[in-house]
């Protein structure tokens, strides 16, 4: 069968045909896409004209476009259907990019032409994309002499095979701790529809009979909240934070490995460490200022979370387990607030969710609107599409919604790009959200769990940053931002979940048709703080844990992972025994195949500019059209077309202050819960 990836496809969107795709057309198109970028390079490189800024760098955006529509549909896929001969041919794949990335940034020629170019006349968008190619370039090694270029270009080899092997091993490790009942029982305070559904996986998953419950990717599994057996908790719990320890499928070596050879790439570039290395393209100073920050909140965060957990032992009783903290932090809400989060999931049904809720919520804000699409192909059956208009009718792009989880499918929840806006190139942008939600048994509603709701939204606000990218430079557009401001515009959108103009759209009782009780919302708001001491703690222990694996110097390996990931928490003044790490190193896939090494810290970094902004949208009314118009035309549609804190400012008409971030979480004297 011919390769449909060889030539541009001739759907709409130039949509990629998945239903003629096949596994080795991937290999195939992405290694013919970069020899022929290649070539497209070294004749920018040895160009005989004089350089300027469209026969060198506009030249270079215009270049690689075989490979650009390749490796997005395959990224896309992979993550999200990543089939056995997918993962066959993934650690190829993962060095022949590895591999083309350095010959273009190590290239002499090329490099010697960029820097050759006289950029003081540019402005605007033509004067940031000189600025940001070159810093990736330097940052690349391409300033290097020829023998560290070497070595340079063997240790990103080395990372990359051992991320891809982290990958691989990370996904068996999930679906291989999975927990397995054959006593329904044990799982007393599920709901019939959520037994149903462990029921099939268990079934799906080959064993006679009994209820799997899975896994998702974060330490802590929302079914704790529910379970009534401590000793079924434990098993769920214990099944979670002990993934990449144990037989084939242990990751802790291929942790270190990757932080000791990242270690000493920094050195190779100039930097004492990874970490140094990360933060010279972020949006934060430097590294001290990062460090600042955590060791500022961990405090008080600490003292939340133990102030929590003696309300939790006066309910149970006795000392609290990591296992029950959940389990009794529910009853805690269910008494001072009269909250049963638990409950609140037969109101939100995911396709309610979905429509009447984020989508509802975008074209109150921004005017867009949305249309089920059924005439692309899909790489997986449970896949949705919907075209998305401008308020004017202009098509603005393709979403495309993939929710439940599977095994073939990595954890977790992310948003993903399969063309990127660029007027340059006349593309329209198409984007993907992936989440993990349990599938329903047949003939059962899809039901969601607040968590879950608010997850929904802050993809979709990822989304929208694809979406609404406005710029002319690909490598400019929607998401192409430092990683510490990446997470900012889908946190803002998680504002929008319980607004008093969006949440009666979709919370409706799937059964009775009736709205949230009167009251909820206020409940909800009231018992904002409640867990927010837990909350902190464990994403702070997370992002120390990131920062001590990517600060280690020359090479360091570390020979017993948990013991040193132990001794960096305590050290820190954190309660690893008490409040686990939301992301230990043997599951860590954001930083250790996820581009977030050295960048976790980056979420509540960017939580800084959320907190501002919903306090701007706050005192300036809302959800309205205006509102959502100056956030999209400032904000949004800039992507990296100017430096994000430059958006932020003009947006906001100051720099953003930390307290109401402070405030958020209870961080402020007298406003813990």
């Amino acid at each position: 069968m011919p390769n449909p990836l060889l030539e541009p496809s001739t759907l709409p969107f130039e949509f990629p045909d998945y239903s003629a795709i096949e596994t080795p057309h991937y290999l195939e198109a992405i290694d013919r896409g970069i020899q022929i970028q290649l070539l497209e390079l070294r004749a920018i490189a040895h160009n005989d004209d004089d350089v300027t800024f469209e026969n060198t760098f506009v030249a270079m955006e215009r270049s690689g476009a075989m490979l650009r529509r390749s490796i997005m549909a395959y990224w896309t896929v992979f993550s999200a259907h990543g089939t056995d001969d997918l993962r066959e041919i993934d650690p190829q794949i993962q060095s022949m990019v590895s591999d083309h990335q350095d010959a273009i940034h190590l290239d002499d020629a090329l490099f010697a032409r960029l820097v050759a170019l006289d950029a003081t006349t540019l402005s605007g968008e033509d004067a940031r994309l000189v600025s940001e190619t070159l810093r990736r370039f330097r940052a690349a090694g391409a300033e290097l002499d020829p023998a560290n270029k070497a070595e340079l270009r063997a240790l990103n080899s080395q990372i990359t095979d051992l991320s891809s092997e982290y990958s691989a091993k990370l996904l068996g490790a999930m679906n291989e701790a999975a927990v397995h009942f054959t006593d329904a029982a044990e799982l007393d305070g599920l709901s019939a529809n959520e037994l149903a559904s462990a029921a099939d996986a268990a079934s799906k998953a080959g064993h006679n009979g009994g209820y799997l419950l899975t896994l998702v990717l974060p330490t802590g599994q929302p079914l704790l909240q529910r379970l009534t057996a401590s000793a079924t908790r434990r098993r769920l719990f214990e099944a979670s934070v002990n993934r990449g320890q144990h037989g084939e499928n242990r990751t802790l070596e291929l942790a270190a490995q990757m932080a000791s050879l990242r270690s000493k790439r920094a050195g190779l570039l100039g930097f004492a460490t990874h970490a140094e290395v990360v933060l010279q393209g972020a949006t934060a100073p430097d590294l001290a200022a990062v460090s600042q920050r955590l060791v500022e909140l961990v405090v008080p965060a600490v003292a939340n979370a133990r102030a929590e957990a003696a309300e939790l032992e006066k309910i149970s009783g006795s000392s609290i387990q990591p296992w029950d903290w959940a389990f009794y932090s529910a009853a805690v809400a269910r008494e001072r607030y009269t909250l049963d989060t638990a409950a609140l999931r037969e109101y939100f049904e995911l396709d309610a969710v979905i429509t009447h809720g984020v989508f509802a919520a975008a074209t109150r804000l921004y005017g867009i609107t949305f249309n089920e699409r059924f005439d692309l192909p899909r790489y997986h059956p449970q896949v949705r599409t919907w075209e998305v208009f401008n308020e004017d009718g202009t098509t603005l792009g393709l979403f495309l919604g993939d929710y439940f989880a599977r095994p073939t499918k990595a954890g977790g929840a992310w948003m993903n790009s399969i063309r990127e806006s660029s007027s340059l190139l006349g593309e329209l942008p198409v984007v993907t959200n992936t989440l993990n939600i349990p599938a329903p048994a047949a003939d059962s509603p899809a039901l969601v769990s607040l968590d879950e709701v608010t997850t929904l939204f802050h993809e979709f606000g990822h989304a929208l940053h694809g979406l609404f990218s406005n710029g002319v430079y690909p490598s400019l557009s929607g998401t192409s931002v430092p990683r510490d401001f990446v997470e900012y515009p889908s946190q803002v959108n998680e504002m929008w979940a319980l607004h008093p103009a969006v949440l009666p759209g979709y919370a409706v009782h799937t059964e009775t048709g009736a709205p949230l009780p009167e009251g909820t919302v206020q409940t909800l708001e009231a018992s904002a703080l409640w867990g927010e001491g837990f909350a902190t703690t464990e994403y702070l222990s997370a992002a120390v844990l990131d920062l001590a694996w990517h600060s280690l110097t020359d090479g360091e390996l570390i020979g017993d992972p948990l013991a040193f990931e132990e001794q960096v928490l305590t050290e820190a003044g954190l309660i690893p025994d008490l409040v686990p790490s939301r992301y230990r190193t043997g599951y860590f896939k954001h930083i250790f195949d996820g581009g977030y090494s050295a960048g976790y810290y980056s979420y509540i970094w960017s939580e800084v500019l959320d907190a501002d902004t919903v306090q701007w949208f706050t005192e300036n009314g809302g959800a309205t059209r205006e509102n959502g118009e100056r956030f999209r035309t400032e904000l949004l549609s800039r992507g990296n077309t100017r430096d994000p804190l430059e958006s932020y400012e003009i947006f906001r008409g100051r720099a953003a202050l930390i307290e109401p971030l402070l405030v958020r979480r209870g961080l402020t004297k007298g406003k813990q819960a």
